[in-house]
């Protein structure tokens, strides 16, 4: 177990003595998945409660989540990558390969060896770095609109471009050869439902194969790097291992490369396509967009708040503590409940309304806070904003396809369209 990257939670507490006690909802609720924001308002009438379906405690007020965020020790970042629910024996088979031991090393390692890692991995999101791929986001993104353009309306937007783009994207920052871009992005391309959704025997043991060739991908990647370095993040970390083998070790250099993929790709899938479903359901506001670009900046931490990409995070207690007013015992779950968070009125004046020009729209929890406030969080933001003025620029006549019936993959974490239909004059 130890520092191991992803586990599998065996043991749960009971329900914390006198904490409400909803039995029967869940995130993966089909209603919930759907529109998650009315429900979980409501279910924020009361801050705190138990999911008798998660086997965790809901966190649902902005400043409950942000104690927990900054009490790290008290509350720690070790299972956000775990299972929510137990793999089957065959799937944990094949985790079990001798070969197969990435280590936690952000989000999920805690203090002190999570600050340890982040100041080398924070040295390779430097805003130098993050600029330099402008000019190939750029190249690209012409380059996929041409090709939807060419297509012909209507086009799948999520197909056409919101899928390429960021794993491509995050692969050159990573280092990561264009020939590999393929196979790369199909074994990446379902790790939320390994650790944030319920996927079937079948699933689990197609996506535990997946991880496992990735991981051993990443491995000899690495490797290769030692001997021939680039302008990359793989090579910046050799090096800085290199240069302090005794304070980054090469498994945490391996385990950063394995680790980053999901988290600059899936994530920055689902922002792009929902920036795209609130400005063009909110037309005079994409208008706007269109005639102002500076405005972009602002409406992507809207966009952020409003129907975030995130709308949850895990924590799990260290120690006996309080929540709420409820002694809540040790080895606790805990579900930071982000959607209602960035929908409480007392925090964001009619909450329900799309707002660009929102003046406290950065006040959203959505990249979390604290000492794992998300390494990616300007990356995420530099580049949906970036697309988003080329779109506007590129296609202002761009509109959502009408009446089409949107689609969210099962997860209790992540949220954004399968499938976003789009049209243009």
């Amino acid at each position: 177990m130890g520092n191991t990257y992803h586990r599998q939670r065996t043991e749960r507490p009971p329900p914390p003595a006198g904490c409400p006690v909803h039995p029967t909802w869940s995130p993966l609720d089909d209603d919930y998945l759907a529109d998650p924001y009315p429900i979980a308002t409501e279910l924020a009438g009361e801050p705190v409660f138990y999911a008798e379906s998660l086997g965790c405690v809901v966190v649902s007020r902005m400043e409950d989540i942000e104690a927990i965020f900054t009490d790290h020790d008290t509350f720690a970042s070790t299972i956000v990558q775990d299972p929510v629910f137990p793999l089957v024996p065959e799937a944990q088979a094949v985790l079990a390969a001798d070969d197969f031991d990435p280590v936690a090393v952000m989000s999920n390692r805690p203090e002190p060896d999570h600050g340890r890692i982040r100041s080398y991995t924070r040295q390779g999101f430097s805003s130098r770095r993050i600029r330099s791929l402008e000019p190939y986001i750029r190249r690209r993104s012409r380059e996929l609109i041409d090709t939807m353009i060419a297509t012909g309306s209507p086009a799948d937007f999520i197909e056409a471009f919101a899928f390429p783009l960021p794993g491509e994207t995050v692969f050159r920052f990573i280092g990561f050869p264009e020939g590999d871009d393929e196979i790369l992005k199909a074994w990446c391309g379902d790790r939320k439902a390994f650790s944030w959704g319920r996927p079937s025997p079948a699933q689990q043991m197609e996506i535990a194969e997946h991880m496992l060739a990735y991981w051993r991908y990443c491995r000899a990647f690495t490797a290769s790097k030692r001997d021939n370095r680039g302008d990359d993040l793989a090579s910046e970390l050799i090096d800085l291992h290199e240069a302090n083998p005794d304070d980054l070790s090469y498994r945490e250099v391996e385990s950063i490369i394995y680790g980053l993929s999901f988290a600059g790709h899936e994530a920055v899938t689902a922002l792009m396509a929902n920036t795209l479903i609130s400005l063009l359901g909110h037309r005079s506001q994409w208008d706007e967009v269109c005639a102002d670009p500076g405005l972009i900046a602002n409406a992507v931490e809207e966009v952020l708040r409003y129907d975030s990409s995130q709308i949850s995070w895990r924590r799990i207690t260290t120690g006996d503590t309080t929540l709420g007013g409820y002694d809540i015992p040790a080895g606790t779950a805990v579900f930071l409940n982000f959607a209602a968070a960035n929908r409480q009125a007392d925090v964001f004046p009619e909450p329900d309304r799309f707002d660009i020009h929102r003046a406290n729209a950065n006040r959203h929890i959505s990249f979390g806070k604290g000492v794992h406030y998300c390494l990616g969080a300007k990356f995420a933001k530099f580049e949906t904003q970036l697309v988003t003025e080329i779109l506007a620029e590129r296609l202002p006549s761009l509109r959502l396809v009408d009446d089409q019936q949107l689609s969210y993959f099962p997860n209790i974490t992540f949220r954004g369209p399968s499938r976003l239909l789009v049209t243009w004059d």
